[in-house]
């Protein structure tokens, strides 16, 4: 007799446990087949499908959409320091703010000053602590340069009063006694000054002036608003001597447009 070949392997069919009257499915169903399982399963007992379903998280409010609080963050994980940093920024931006208004101010309107038009106004008044004689004070406003306001000695000044308040950008002094160069140092003129500019709150603004001895223009920059009144202080003096008042030609005021 030949040999006998072993018989192929079955696999075993599974054998189905009996459900126990205790094991009645009394929780929640299936999210997937809606079977009803136990309380505290974490599949499903029919399909496997899990019972446990994720929450989604709550929708975000509008402003934690924007940068920098578009991030979503756990409880706790740093939102209250976000916060002082918050306060704490726009606490700064506001002192901020308070510090620099007055140069902001002043830059926007140095930039105005730079970028706009002027024109020559006139005073409505002048007056000077002391003249010489056949000097008076009008002469310095009179439009011309060969006459002067003949200052007797230093300390002496001149004041240049303005009906209507207005923005000063610039003063142009000529000194001494003619523009012609030979009358020029025959004269005493003023080397050094002070000016005093005073506005419409009382506030008066004060500039140290020193003039290049030589006849013509001597440009001084302003840039103050609201002036009502600007007074020229003589400080220091070249060529004095017996007879020689102390000689300022014109003075000229210049406002924005």
């Amino acid at each position: 007799m030949g040999a006998v070949r072993p018989a192929k392997p079955v696999t075993r069919r599974p054998v189905v446990r009996p459900v126990a009257a205790d094991e009645t499915p009394d929780g929640p169903p299936c999210p997937a087949c809606g079977t009803p399982n136990l309380a505290g399963r974490k599949f499903c007992r029919r399909c496997a499908a899990p019972l446990q379903v994720r929450e989604q998280p709550a929708a975000l409010p509008w402003w934690r959409t924007v940068w920098p609080f578009r991030r979503r963050v756990r409880g706790g994980s740093g939102r209250a320091l976000r916060r002082t940093l918050l306060v704490l920024a726009l606490a700064g931006l506001v002192l901020a703010g308070f510090l620099f208004f007055p140069f902001g101010r002043y830059v926007f309107e140095d930039v105005r000053d730079k970028l706009g038009g002027t024109a020559e106004i006139s005073p409505t008044g002048v007056t000077a602590s002391a003249a010489a004689s056949g000097h008076p004070a009008s002469a310095a406003i009179d439009g011309v340069t060969n006459n002067y306001w003949g200052a007797p000695k230093l300390g002496a000044s001149l004041t240049c009063s303005f009906g209507t308040p207005f923005r000063l950008v610039g003063v142009v002094v000529h000194t001494g006694v003619s523009k012609e160069p030979q009358e020029f140092r025959r004269g005493a003129r003023p080397i050094r000054a002070d000016l005093f500019v005073t506005t419409k709150d009382d506030k008066v603004h004060k500039k140290a002036v020193t003039f290049n001895d030589k006849p013509g223009k001597q440009e001084i920059r302003t840039g103050i608003s609201d002036v009502v009144s600007v007074r020229l202080v003589l400080r220091e003096a070249t060529g004095q001597g017996e007879g020689r008042p102390i000689a300022v030609g014109e003075v000229e005021f210049f406002k924005r447009t």
